[in-house]
């Protein structure tokens, strides 16, 4: 390395790539370090980490404009800002004619050099001159109008062209490029290294279901790339027998072809002549037959590319497994294609349709005609194979129902009636991934299936089939087949044969065994099932089942454990629904199910609808089952812990109160739902300020399922860790309770994960812990944190998402911003009244935080009015002596001594003093705060020394400042 080697990041758009290589082999040329993203970046990389990472590396970043580098979605838009917000240098260098336009203002200053329109020799002097500066020139100035010297004797015929040096190749037979394509940029690069991989023949495959756009990849690769190759040809490979023909036309093309000789001799002479020639790129389309194909597949240093629904090309070609287009490609895409579809609606829709991008292509022409997307939404679902008729994609061959038919009609044809019998099974269990073990379970039970039963490699055999028709996707223990594939083949199967496919479909699922719906280690296979029993025709067919009902109710159990509330909700209002009509609303699964429904309702925040099914299902369980009955005393459990969300918390404490007497008499003191009574007893006593015992309950509680019954891990025993680091957080031990806090967040992030709900709580009670111990500035940013993710993930509304919002805007209070504050206050306050309603503790909390920051920012008189009526509405819910109560009088007693009434301030001071003593103790932070205030108004009435012996020390009554803590 010499002193003159720099550093450079090469910043481009995915459809210049074939610029960014060429700029990038220059730059090396010279002797320059260069960094491009996907010839340093492995599948897999943290993207955004490694384009920090190459950003802070660089002495520059060489940025390629085009119109596409400053389109709105692209990253480039993040590393050319990062670059300039840092200071860093940019060196802007043209590939295209741009008007000013087409650059963003912050960058039409920055002289920029042009390498559109240039020759190669001309083209590198200029990107040399843009990294180094002007040089002279040090001996005569060639024409610049010299022709670029770039041909098969090319010392280095691998290195990278430049892309404007020429126009189509001179041998060129691709159909015209598709204007609408988009998306697909990591195929794209995937594709284009793997090529680029090696000097010999390189032959990449392709392969995936037919719709997904094998052919359109493909042939925009060949129009990107077109410039870094002499011959381009393309051959429709679907009839093997049929390449030495393409071949021929191809040799003549070029001039090798004899008319006298065989098409098999000519193509064989094709095959001679790519041994010697470079920068080639052969294109076999739609080639599913890999035995006939091999053959025929060229040896020289150049480039094969097949397109195959096969996906066995082990041995032949390097292997790509084509998937649907990401989320964010199909919203692009329909945005581009569907005038004034929103991004949700594009969403929506993609969902419903796979991502398939020929599925995407034949909706978008749908709707540019004039239906309503409600419409073709409604029709997707109850008339799914007539809708895919329609199309007039010019760029497929056939709709996605006409390829569907013709792939399963050829395999029939076959003779594989194994395989189109799985086919047909697996179209009524649901679009996610189906294990292989469950079919090889329940294989002896199947009656839809042909075939000796006993046969251990018919399922093998099977799919091998499926895969080589693009039907299904196969893994390692998986198979899967698309969700539009499986809609279309289930409007063909008569009546009869439905029901019978419906019986085996149970069958399946009955045989999966996947543990403990309450253990974490058992969710990933609970996770795999469950998105079958929640597929709704899934749900509808296996509802009636009995063999299915114990393990669709600890399917649903398992999504509200698990931290799925709204999955959970939908199964269980289907599966209440239907067995209230065909069981009864009285029978014990009905009941359990609504016991289910219930949970999931307390889960998305819906306290009324859940209060109004918890307590129906207890009235009925009781009638039914008995007072004492496990099914009974769950009920009154979770009457209590209802009560307990709605606010109710002295009405809670009662009902908690006695089904933990019940709970110990029937089941025993150690019994899981015994301790879940008695940690639901801790809370409830903490939410009513009673902290010491709800500490002891709530200590003994933890005891007994860490030692005894558990484990360290259990996800009951962290949430009786966490509640006992909020009682002792609410007790004044900052310290013990940062340090219980941060160990279950921990916990249940490796346990539960980074978004289940728990995991967000214990977030926002570590960021609470830390403001407790005064680092606002950690504090602020941990919140802002936690309330994106419970907006991502909870909503707007949910109960949590209002408390996070309110635990943000107090940070923010403590830290000065008090504007800031009140608007995330205000609108937290009116969606706690419109969600929780007005007198609910949270409502009232918000009130206050609201009625302190109008205080600081001088509101006085209002601040007064508010903070008076939230304390009336306190003594009413909680009473007199409770904490929050306590704090209530404080604040008006904070916006007495605002408004200079420091005998009223003084009185209440006092009244509240003395009960903060017998409530928390005289260490109590809350204590010690209204003892400071208390003297702060006796110091500004001048009764200095009263202040004195209140603190201990001296008074300076110009520079005391009052308490502000909020409550």
């Amino acid at each position: 390395m010499t002193d003159t080697t720099q550093r450079f990041f090469v910043s481009y758009a995915g459809p210049d790539r074939a610029w960014a290589e060429w700029v990038g082999w220059q730059l090396k040329r010279a002797g320059h370090q260069v960094e491009l993203d996907r010839w340093d970046w492995q599948t897999g990389d943290d993207f955004v980490q490694k384009m920090n990472l190459a950003l802070h590396g660089a002495d520059a970043v060489v940025a390629l404009f085009s119109k596409k580098y400053f389109a709105a979605e692209r990253w480039t838009r993040d590393e050319w800002s990062a670059t300039v917000a840092t200071r860093g240098r940019l060196v802007p260098v043209a590939i295209e004619a741009l008007a000013d336009d087409d650059i963003p203002a912050l960058l039409r200053n920055r002289l920029y050099q042009g390498l559109h329109g240039l020759d190669e020799p001309a083209a590198a002097a200029a990107l040399l001159e843009a990294v180094h500066g002007p040089v002279p020139p040090a001996g005569p100035v060639a024409f610049p109008g010299a022709a670029s010297h770039d041909s098969d004797t090319d010392p280095d015929p691998q290195r990278p062209r430049l892309p404007s040096s020429v126009g189509l190749p001179e041998v060129w037979s691709v159909r015209r490029r598709n204007p609408d394509f988009s998306g697909r940029e990591a195929e794209m690069v995937q594709l284009r290294t793997g090529l680029l991989s090696g000097h010999q023949a390189v032959v990449q495959a392709l392969h995936g279901m037919g719709g997904i756009g094998k052919t359109q990849i493909v042939l925009e690769y060949a129009h990107r790339f077109s410039s870094q190759y002499d011959l381009v040809w393309w051959v429709d490979a679907e009839q093997a027998d049929q390449l030495p023909v393409r071949y021929t036309e191809l040799a003549d093309r070029i001039g090798i072809a004899k008319s006298d000789a065989g098409s098999e001799a000519n193509a064989h002479a094709l095959l001679q002549h790519l041994r010697t020639r470079h920068r080639w790129l052969l294109i076999l389309d739609n080639a599913d037959q890999p035995d006939q194909i091999e053959p025929w597949l060229p040896e020289g240093p150049g480039h094969v590319v097949i397109t195959s629904r096969n996906p066995d090309w082990h041995g032949i070609a390097h292997q790509s497994d084509l998937n649907v287009f990401t989320r964010t490609d199909s919203q692009a895409y329909l945005q581009s294609r569907i005038p004034g579809i929103t991004t949700g609606q594009a969403d929506l829709l993609a969902r419903d349709l796979g991502d398939l991008p020929l599925a995407l292509a034949q909706a978008a022409g749908v709707l540019r005609g004039g239906m309503s997307l409600d419409r073709y939404r409604q029709l997707l679902t109850t008339n799914t194979t007539r809708l895919l008729q329609e199309s007039d994609v010019r760029d497929y061959p056939a709709p996605l129902a006409a390829t569907v038919n013709i792939a399963t009609t050829r395999l029939t044809d076959d003779g594989h009636s194994d395989a189109t019998a799985l086919l047909r099974l697996s179209a009524f269990l649901g679009p996610d991934p189906i294990s292989t073990a469950w079919l090889e379970t329940a294989r002896p039970r199947l009656t839809t299936i042909p075939g000796d039963p006993d046969d251990p490699m018919w399922l093998r055999n099977a799919l091998q089939h499926l895969g080589r028709f693009g039907l299904a996707r196969t893994d390692f223990d998986t198979f899967q087949i698309h969700r539009l594939t499986q809609a279309i083949l289930r409007t063909q199967p008569s009546p009869d044969q439905a029901a019978a496919i419906c019986d085996d479909v149970t069958t399946v699922l009955a045989a999966v065994n996947p543990g403990d719906p309450q253990s974490p280690a058992d969710w990933p296979t609970w996770a795999s099932l469950t998105a079958h029993l929640t597929t709704p025709h899934v749900t509808t067919a296996v509802a009636s089942q009995p063999g299915l009902r114990a393990t669709l109710l600890e399917a649903a159990h398992f999504l509200i454990r698990s931290g799925l509330p709204r999955a959970a909700h939908g199964l269980a209002t289907a599966l209440h629904q239907a067995w209230s009509t065909d069981l009864g609303p009285d029978h014990p699964d009905t009941l359990t199910c609504a016991q289910y429904l219930g949970h999931a309702s307390v889960n998305l925040g819906d306290y009324a609808k859940a209060r109004s099914i918890i307590e129906n299902t207890y009235v009925r369980r009781r009638r039914v089952l008995g007072e004492e009955h496990p099914g009974t005393l769950r009920s009154a459990n979770d009457v209590g812990t209802v009560l307990a969300y709605l606010g109710e918390y002295a009405k809670a404490r009662r009902v908690d109160e006695d089904v933990l007497a019940r709970r110990r008499r029937v089941l025993g003191e150690d019994h899981p739902d015994t301790l879940t009574s008695a940690g639901n007893l801790g809370s409830t006593l903490h939410a009513l300020g009673e902290y010491a015992e709800a500490r002891r309950t709530v200590e003994e509680v933890l005891a007994r399922r860490r030692r005894r019954v558990l484990g360290e891990d259990h996800p009951d025993t962290l949430n009786s860790a966490s509640n006992l680091a909020s009682i002792l957080r609410a007790l004044g031990e900052y310290a013990e309770s940062h340090r219980m806090e941060e160990d279950v967040l921990a916990r249940r992030r490796r346990v539960l994960g980074e978004d289940h709900p728990d995991t967000l709580n214990s977030a926002s009670n570590h960021a609470n812990a830390v403001y407790a111990l005064g680092e606002h500035a950690k504090a602020r940013r941990m919140h802002e944190d936690v309330l994106a993710r419970c907006r991502r993930v909870l909503g707007e509304d949910h109960p949590s998402t209002l408390s996070s919002a309110s635990n943000l805007a107090t940070t923010l209070y403590a830290l000065g911003e008090h504007a800031k504050a009140r608007a995330m206050e205000e609108d937290v306050l009116a969606r706690c009244l419109r969600v929780l309603g007005e007198d609910h503790p949270n409502t009232l909390n918000s009130a206050s935080h609201l009625a302190t920051t109008l205080r600081a920012l001088g509101e006085y008189a209002e601040a007064r009015r508010m903070h008076e009526n939230v304390l009336a509405r306190r003594l009413r819910v909680l009473g007199e002596d409770h904490p929050d109560t306590l704090a209530s009088i404080n604040s008006v007693a904070t916006t007495l001594h605002s408004l200079r009434l420091y005998p009223e301030a003084v009185e209440l001071l006092k009244d509240v003093r003395a009960r903060c003593l017998r409530v928390h103790g005289a260490k109590h932070p809350e204590t010690a705060q209204v003892t400071r205030n208390l003297a702060a108004s006796l110091s500004a009435m001048g009764r200095t020394h009263e202040a004195q012996q209140l603190t201990g020390r001296k008074t300076n009554k110009g520079k005391r400042r009052f308490g502000r803590k909020r409550r």
